[in-house]
């Protein structure tokens, strides 16, 4: 049988203490205690387009809990070259090392798609672990299958073409927004596949043939799931299961 604890509650049963409701999937899952003791030090934000929530190498002053959104972790070259190493939806958080007493990441998160969600202050959230053991088991478990994910990108971007991680982007995109319309631009794609406009606009183009999407200015709409899955490599079906692994009971 499954543990009570690991239960997830129905989404809108929880507020913060100003009574806003909360949608993000690890804070509807822990436990009643352990949320009680998080309560208080959830502070509701809206996260616009673009917003940047830290920056890569810069000091960790907040985690963030998203709503609704998608946030990605960016890596920033020297030369302001950037590459996706991950994205984050309602299903997790942002600020992973603050969760284990660190207080740098060497990630850039940047709010990529509008939503909303909840931030902690990194003290506050590190000293309420010390009280939270069901807490601090979800954001561990969370923070392994976020590096497993990261590593398989970083694969994904060396050894997959462009059209196999395109498709295997708007796949986990859509998992973690909910909908078929995502607001994104080929210069967005180009900046998280670490690739050109160009390139981006012709694998766009070929998944648009096949009906798999349709292309309109500033937003990209999944026609067919099914074979977009066929034309994404293997990376999305691991990270997937990766995932899988957060919702075990």
């Amino acid at each position: 049988m499954a543990n009570k604890d690991l239960q997830v509650v129905q989404s809108g049963e929880r507020t913060n203490a100003a009574g806003k409701p909360v949608s993000n999937k690890i804070l509807l899952s822990i436990s009643d205690s352990d949320y009680s003791s998080l309560r208080p030090h959830l502070e509701y934000v809206s996260l616009p387009n673009h917003l940047v929530l830290h920056e890569a190498g810069g000091k960790l002053e907040f985690a963030y809990f998203p709503n609704r959104g998608l946030i990605s972790l960016v890596v920033v070259m020297k030369d302001g070259k950037t590459a996706e190493a991950g994205i984050v939806g309602n299903e997790g958080f942002t600020g992973t090392p603050a969760a284990v007493g660190l207080s740098r990441s060497p990630l850039q998160a940047v709010v990529q798609i509008t939503g909303d969600g909840f931030r902690v202050e990194a003290g506050a959230l590190q000293n309420t672990l010390e009280s939270a053991p069901h807490l601090q088991l979800m954001l561990n478990r969370y923070a392994v299958v976020r590096g497993m994910q990261v590593a398989q990108t970083a694969a994904c971007n060396r050894l997959h073409d462009i059209e196999q991680r395109l498709a295997r982007w708007l796949l986990m995109t859509q998992d973690r927004v909910d909908s078929g319309l995502l607001p994104i631009t080929h210069d967005f794609l180009a900046t998280m596949l670490g690739t050109d406009r160009p390139s981006v606009s012709l694998a766009a183009g070929v998944l648009q043939r096949k009906e798999l999407i349709e292309y309109t200015r500033g937003a990209v709409k999944i026609v067919n799931r099914k074979k977009l899955e066929d034309s994404a490599c293997e990376c999305y079906e691991v990270i997937q299961q990766y995932d899988g692994e957060l919702r075990l009971k």
